[in-house]
């Protein structure tokens, strides 16, 4: 059987990275990333569309579409379409019954939003965000979720989403948790004394700020060196895993057989976006298949990150 990567999703109940894979016949598994370990896999064949999840299993795309390198989305436009059908965040699911919470997210320096996510995911959404901390603002109906949320976002002047490349800028100089928590706290003094909020949501009695700094790996982290853009058939990418943050992996290469110039150097830490090994068929690469390496290497296209060159690949 072969088994197509369906990318990084984050357990909630344990609080783990894990990487997820769908057969042909629609089966799942997953595999539990550890910090320390080392990842190593090869891509192979064709990107092609991951259909779409019903019912427990993955449904074939019907068209076995071949999917571009660079997307972040994993599906053909059809496929697309038919996942949103019912999908809160394209307002196509007004009537949902389900209690939502709203939240406040904050990712780094100047890097604070607002959302809102089901009351029954618990903290899965901030997770898979790469938030580094968080707060609750409040529940209710879902109507009265996405309004707060609107309201709020008007009030403090917060974005409603913040790019992963800026996210990632500021993931390995984070202030202490303390100082993270202390931004969030007055954010969320002044958000909970807005007027306005909808009667038919309940706003938390206190703030009670949860840090993802240590389920992220992120104490130590280098800065990252680089970011993969794309895989391609026969790309090799393996490192020790250091770090992940929402669908971010963070990787220390030791070593290099990159024929993209300038190479990787000797201790590089490279991001990959899991969102990108979604729709590939990935199988692993330990460094025994002549593509070289002690500790890691990377033969795939990437963009430098680093302060220095600023550059590309």
């Amino acid at each position: 059987m072969t088994w197509w990567s369906t990318g990084v999703r984050w357990d909630a109940g344990t609080g783990r990275p894990v990487l997820g894979w769908r057969g042909d016949t629609g089966a799942g598994r997953e595999r539990e990333l550890r910090y320390g370990e080392v990842l190593g896999f090869r891509a192979v064949g064709a990107r092609r569309c991951a259909g779409v999840w019903r019912g427990g299993r993955w449904v074939d795309c019907a068209e076995a579409a071949v999917l571009g390198a660079r997307t972040t989305r994993a599906q053909c436009p059809q496929c697309a379409r038919l996942d949103r059908v019912r999908s809160v965040a394209a307002d196509t699911y007004v009537d949902d019954p389900r209690p939502y919470r709203v939240y406040l997210a904050w990712f780094g320096d100047g890097l604070v939003k607002v959302g809102i996510t089901r009351v029954e995911r618990g903290s899965a959404r901030l997770l898979e965000q790469g938030a580094v901390a968080f707060a609750w603002l409040g529940s209710g109906p879902l109507m009265a979720a996405r309004r707060t949320e609107e309201l709020l976002r008007a009030a403090l002047g917060v974005p409603d989403r913040i790019p992963y490349d800026r996210k990632r800028a500021v993931r390995a100089e984070l202030p202490a948790v303390e100082v993270r928590a202390g931004v969030l706290r007055e954010v969320h003094r002044v958000a909970v004394g807005l007027p306005g909020w909808p009667e038919s949501l309940q706003r938390a009695a206190e703030c009670v700020v949860v840090d993802h700094g240590g389920v992220f790996g992120l104490a130590g982290l280098p800065p990252a060196t680089a970011v993969v853009t794309e895989l391609r058939d026969g790309g090799v990418v393996r490192g020790t895993l250091l770090a992940a943050a929402g669908p971010d992996l963070h990787l220390l290469v030791n070593s290099n057989s990159n024929s993209n110039k300038p190479s990787i150097s000797t201790g590089a830490v490279v991001v990959v976006d899991g969102r990108l090994m979604a729709g590939w068929e990935l199988v692993r690469d330990d460094g025994d298949n002549g593509h070289g390496g002690e500790g890691g290497v990377v033969s795939v296209p990437v963009r430098d990150v680093s302060a220095v060159q600023g550059g590309l690949f």
